[in-house]
């Protein structure tokens, strides 16, 4: 544990062009990598340009992905080594085209047809009886037609006034049944176009009844069926030849490296990869690279002093969900405080303390161990869950009911005035810890003579106001700090006229400050209105007179409690945290680290 972002450390690797996508490969999966060129080596030559080969195969998803396999790594077929093989793969690819095409073709033609005989039987189907003699419709002559149309519900048309025509509701769409002269359908045709209906072709020589003519169209669509899945077949079969899947895998995995990894410098059998790790040990590059066996050489040399390194923030692993408090903000500098340690201490005791009850906080401490692995920022709910049990101690709630435990301490709504007060104080603790970080940043700087000059006597001013209310002693305090402060910063500054500019700014932290402080009230503001909500669901069970509702009226009434006032209780942590405890001395002018993506579902490994 660091209380300073540290910077990450630089590497320099050497393979052979062979395994080169299988090293990337494994880089990525470590997640503590970021590529960065930089080759002092002369006569190397940038990787294959890729692209024009990966926008003809872009051209080819659009028209045949729905027909592809998943893509599967296969030793077989391992990601193209050059710009010629990644060519064969596409000569490849357009070979499969050619012979699927007529399959696809097929396939599509029997789709339709497939389709075209659900919708009329849905349609059938939700009429019922209601239909008329279905044999005759779809066998008019030449003076009288028949005609389906499907629409949105929505769509208003004006039909041919001699048209017959009745609704069929078959959700989402509306259809309707018409006859009518085939002048006026022809008419109808039109009128539905322009309303952006679309037209249904009724099958010739259905029975006249509905049960019949659902069971022929039931008798067509068998052969339908079992040519789809003949064509199915050949088209499984024909990309189980070629060995599709592979080949697809190899061009996802060339997307990936065009999009992610930059044009890393390469000689006709070598490749040189360079960048980052936030893993400042390096031995989670060493371990994964030698779990696969692969060729390489590593070094971790200093880095070129013309590169800028990224910054980490290096905490023990169960801190580490802490830091997404910080990483809200942004990347501490190098000169910068890493907060996360007092993050860890702050935030569970400002959640816990709005949300203070054993029941509830055991429930949350569940759901956070329950969902730590599904989504990694739950995990901030075992601490806060943990300081809502102790605060539930203290106030002698469970579930909102206070005729269970003793109050360790007292009851919210028995002491508002102490509630407030409290959570005051912790504010002012909040912010000194804030002022000893500037502190300690400026020491770090080499600039410790400055602050004791300057931002010292802001310090006194602070506390000065803080006692003031408690203590007249305090004023005196506030009025010796902000000369303090004033005349400092024109000492710092060796300049008389600095003074005014440092009133000014005094002038201006002291709002910013007093704003900063009241708004912890806020946190005890919370805690009473947790503690009057769980007053107002154990009243509500209470008044069901039977033990049933009571039960089912508080297991609801703390379900809702739980939702909403955990969401806002989570808001309000993280708004207290950011805005008037880092606002002291966090800029986040790091350059942050951003590590390598993993090719997206498959892990590459070349053929041996």
């Amino acid at each position: 544990m660091r209380l300073r972002p540290v910077a990450a450390r630089w590497f320099e690797l050497l393979t052979d062009r062979e395994h080169l996508g299988a090293v990337l490969a494994r880089l990525a999966a470590t997640g503590v990598v970021e590529l960065e060129v930089h080759s002092s080596a002369g006569g190397l030559a940038p990787l294959p340009d890729y692209r024009g080969v990966l926008g003809e195969f872009a051209e080819l998803t659009r028209r045949y992905a729905p027909f592809w396999p998943a893509p599967v790594a296969d030793p077989g077929s391992p990601p193209p080594e050059s710009l010629a093989g990644a060519r064969d793969a596409l000569a490849a690819l357009r070979a499969w085209v050619l012979r699927a095409d007529p399959l696809i073709v097929a396939l599509e033609t029997v789709a339709r047809e497939e389709a075209a005989l659900a919708e009329v039987r849905a349609v059938i189907a939700a009429a019922g009886a209601t239909l008329p003699d279905l044999q005759a419709l779809t066998s008019t002559g030449t003076l009288l037609a028949a005609r389906l149309y499907a629409s949105d519900p929505a769509t208003v048309c004006q039909l041919p006034a001699a048209l017959l025509w009745m609704p069929i509701a078959v959700p989402p769409a509306r259809y309707l049944l018409c006859v009518g002269t085939l002048r006026d359908a022809v008419e109808a045709d039109q009128l539905m176009a322009a309303a952006r209906g679309r037209r249904v072709a009724l099958p010739a020589g259905l029975p006249a009844a509905a049960p019949a003519a659902l069971a022929a169209i039931d008798e067509r669509r068998r052969p339908l069926a079992a040519e789809r899945s003949r064509l199915a077949a050949q088209l499984a079969a024909l990309a189980g030849e070629v060995r599709l899947a592979g080949l697809l895998a190899s061009f996802r995995f060339l997307e990936w490296l065009v999009s992610h990894v930059p044009q890393l410098p390469a000689t006709e059998h070598f490749a040189f990869v360079t960048g980052w790790t936030s893993d400042v040990s390096g031995q989670r590059i060493v371990a994964a690279l030698a779990d696969e066996g692969l060729p390489r050489l590593l070094h971790f040399p200093d880095p070129p002093r013309t590169l800028v390194a990224p910054l980490v923030l290096d905490n023990p692993r169960y801190l580490q969900p802490f830091e997404t408090f910080v990483r809200l903000l942004g990347t501490p500098g190098a000169g910068e405080a890493d907060p996360t340690v007092v993050v860890a201490l702050i935030a569970p005791l400002l959640f816990g303390y709005m949300f203070g009850d054993v029941g509830q906080g055991l429930v949350l401490v569940a759901l956070g161990l329950a969902l730590r692995r599904r989504a990694p920022g739950l995990r901030l709910l075992v601490p806060g869950g943990v300081a809502a049990i102790g605060f539930g101690l203290a106030f002698g709630s469970v579930f909102g009911r206070e005729d269970l435990l003793p109050a360790l301490w007292q009851r919210p709504l028995e002491a508002p005035l102490t509630m407030l007060g409290v959570s005051v104080a912790f504010g002012v603790l909040v912010l000194g810890v804030g002022f000893a970080l500037e502190a300690l940043q400026h020491a770090w700087a080499g600039r410790a003579g400055r602050w004791l000059l300057t931002r010292a006597g802001l310090v006194a001013f602070y506390l000065g106001l803080v006692l003031a209310p408690l203590d007249g002693r305090g004023l005196p305090l506030a009025g010796a700090g902000a000369l303090w402060f004033v005349f400092g910063t024109a000492i710092a500054d060796r300049r008389l006229a600095a003074a005014g500019s440092a009133a000014g700014e005094l002038a201006e932290t002291a709002m910013q400050l007093i704003v900063n402080t009241i708004s912890f009230a806020r946190v005890g503001a919370f805690a009473l209105a947790h503690a009057g909500l769980a007053a107002a669901v154990v009243g509500i069970a209470n008044a069901t007179g039977n033990a049933v509702g009571f039960y089912v009226a508080l297991a609801l009434g703390n379900a809702l409690m739980l939702v909403l006032e955990g969401l806002v209780v989570g808001i309000q942590t993280t708004r207290l945290v950011l805005f008037e405890f880092f606002i002291r001395f966090l800029r986040a002018e790091g350059r942050p680290f951003r590590s390598l993506p993993e090719p997206t579902r498959t892990v590459f490994k070349e053929s041996s």
